[in-house]
């Protein structure tokens, strides 16, 4: 079975600012049938965004599948308050990329 990344799967991939203390992880797919495959497969889950976002997976605020939009939305505590010293990205806008290159089994 071939890998291919998330990134070529996905429609939109996305971070934003959801208020100075949290940021939202969206993941929109292609096509029903994408979502429901990746779904299915449960590569995208808790234990995934706890490891690769360096958080305790209790810290996770939000892990929905999106049916309705086939996407998948998470929200996640940001690693420092917006604006604080230290704080790289001010609008939570580049924190999808680590997501763009987890790897799919897919046929």
């Amino acid at each position: 079975m071939k890998k291919v990344y998330l990134k070529d799967i996905a429609k939109v991939l996305r971070s934003k600012n959801s208020g100075p203390f949290e940021m939202t992880l969206d993941i929109i797919f292609k096509s029903k049938e994408d979502y429901e495959k990746i779904k299915k497969l449960g590569v995208i889950n808790e234990d995934l965004i706890s490891k690769i976002y360096g958080i305790d997976k209790e810290k996770i605020i939000t892990f929905v599948y999106f049916d309705a939009a086939n996407a998948i939305k998470i929200t996640i505590p940001r690693l420092r308050p917006q604006g604080t010293v230290g704080e790289t990205d001010m609008h939570a806008a580049q924190q999808h990329v680590p997501l763009m290159f987890v790897e799919i089994p897919w046929e």
